[in-house]
């Protein structure tokens, strides 16, 4: 998903119930869960393999489903949608947002065929991710 800088670049929902989660918004918003594999959401993902839960509207992808029980260190963290604006320089804008009020609250890391993404908190308190998107370029054969 290529996006420009300052737009809305993806939306995830983190949640400690993934399964009660996609049974809710298959409902009421009519979406397809797909478990996608890991750095490929294009395809489902191989038994045992690293996967990713998504969202379809029909064949498009339009938000992820994270499961934050997998994670250390979010036991007080409330279930949440999260959005992730699009940044050209990952690194520069966390730099930026520092400087001008804000702070890193997940410093900037990489995930493979994803980008590079960070989770900040601006100066009124308000929490927001944002990425490099990878432009991934097919192989030469």
């Amino acid at each position: 998903m290529k996006s420009k800088h300052g737009e809305v670049w993806w939306t995830e929902l983190n949640t400690r119930d993934p399964e009660g989660a996609r049974e809710f918004y298959s409902k009421v918003m009519g979406w397809t869960p797909f478990v996608a594999a890991m750095g490929d959401v294009t395809r489902p993902a191989q038994p045992a393999e690293p996967n990713y839960k998504v969202f379809l509207m029909g064949e498009k992808p339009i938000c992820g489903a994270f499961d934050m029980s997998t994670l250390e260190g979010l036991d007080n963290v409330p279930a949440h949608w999260l959005t992730y604006l699009a940044v050209d320089d990952v690194d520069e804008s966390c730099r930026q947002i520092t400087a001008s009020g804000g702070k890193a609250m997940q410093k900037p890391f990489d995930v493979a065929m994803v980008g590079g993404i960070a989770v900040i908190q601006d100066p009124t308190g308000a929490v927001v991710g944002i990425g490099t998107p990878a432009h991934c370029e097919p192989e030469a054969s």
